[in-house]
């Protein structure tokens, strides 16, 4: 039997990266490491995160570089993005019905 595991943070959520210059919102989670074993190893040593942990898929925005694209990062190196500004990644409403001030808000099923 697989054991719980806990996320810090949840989809919908945005957050910044702990030592890169760039923030997202979260659209998927990983468990734990789920990746290939070249993209872990490309990550430079001295923040290379442990594998056993949660992993974020987030919509990601380098505002510096002007560039979105899709990240993948360990639980250890995000934070909660406190500017609570929306995302300006053009693949947002894809994911998201709307933003609430704080956080993206997923579409909800309706029933049949």
């Amino acid at each position: 039997m697989q054991d719980l595991i806990e996320a810090k943070f949840s989809i919908g959520e945005i957050v910044k990266h702990r030592f890169l210059a760039f923030r997202g919102a979260i659209i998927d989670i990983d468990p734990e490491f789920n990746n290939s074993e070249e993209w872990y190893l490309s990550i430079p040593e001295n923040i290379r995160p442990i594998k056993e942990q949660p992993f974020y898929h987030l919509l990601a925005e380098d505002l510096e570089k002007k560039i979105c694209y899709v990240a993948y990062v360990s639980e250890q190196n995000l934070l909660i993005d406190e500017s609570y500004e929306e995302c300006v990644h053009p693949e947002i409403k894809k994911f998201f019905s709307k933003f609430d001030g704080k956080r993206y808000i997923t579409f909800t099923k309706t029933k049949n």
